[in-house]
């Protein structure tokens, strides 16, 4: 079996190996082309414990597109048109600057369904922070996207950089998140390294698997040529796309707790 680590960050490229700073974890997991939900050793205790996600482990064939935007790249309204093509959610994790500068676009996903996710304000490493700047970084990002659209609070977040802590995971459970990693990403974000459509549509298909949580970059031209493809072949393949909401019940998500 053809096993790798894979670690996935917005601004930097992939790593064969999960890499452990001194305050906190890099996102990573065991890659395999068999189609079964990736391995991530120590790391599912964490995220067990802390109410976490990477996957639906269900055993259902179950798919949750996910996309990541720090910036545009010009590529996401032909995303969104996709999207509504084919009636599939998904959940956008935005940043402060993406907020302020395309507040139109957040608008436009709100009002077309989809869930605008927590990637934070200014896209820092959570895992070097104090609670009390995790919490800004959060609010203002929360408040921002409540003032250019419906959407007016937050309840899913990916951290920057995939950096994270058993202190992140619980503070953000304090404060009222959950964490969302994923399980099937691939290097997209490099603008000028884009591979043609064909890669994207490739990538997605050896490492698919039941329960998928896909993360993919709004920047890549590769991705928004491939993302129509890609929806029909899974769906051809018998998957469902799902929002977040399906997989994380609105019962079991934590309340914020008050006096911090």
């Amino acid at each position: 079996m053809n096993v790798c680590f894979v670690l996935v960050w917005l601004t930097i490229s992939v790593i064969l190996i999960p890499s452990v700073a001194a305050s906190g974890y890099g996102w990573g997991y065991s890659r395999n082309n068999n189609h079964e939900i990736p391995d991530i050793g120590k790391y599912k205790t964490m995220l067990d414990a802390y109410g976490s996600y990477y996957v639906d482990d269900s055993g259902e064939k179950n798919v949750y597109l996910t996309f990541d935007n720090g910036y545009e790249q010009g590529y996401t309204a032909d995303i969104l048109q996709v999207l509504k093509k084919h009636g599939v959610p998904a959940t956008f994790f935005v940043t402060g600057h993406y907020v302020k500068s395309e507040s139109d676009l957040v608008k436009r996903m709100v009002d077309e369904g989809h869930i605008i996710g927590n990637h934070s304000y200014h896209h820092p490493d959570f895992s070097i922070m104090t609670r009390a700047s995790i919490k800004k970084e959060l609010e203002d990002l929360e408040a921002a996207v409540a003032e250019v659209s419906d959407q007016k609070d937050m309840k899913y977040l990916r951290p920057p950089r995939g950096m994270f802590s058993k202190k992140t995971l619980k503070w953000a459970n304090e404060l009222g998140y959950i964490h969302v990693f994923w399980s099937l990403a691939f290097k997209d974000w490099e603008t000028n390294k884009q591979k043609g459509w064909k890669y994207a549509y490739e990538q997605t298909m050896k490492q698919i698997h039941p329960g998928a949580i896909i993360l993919l970059h709004t920047v890549s031209s590769d991705n928004a040529q491939a993302l129509d493809k890609i929806i029909k072949e899974l769906k051809k393949q018998g998957y469902t796309f799902k929002s977040l909401d399906d997989l994380v019940l609105k019962d079991q998500l934590p309340e914020p707790i008050y006096g911090y």
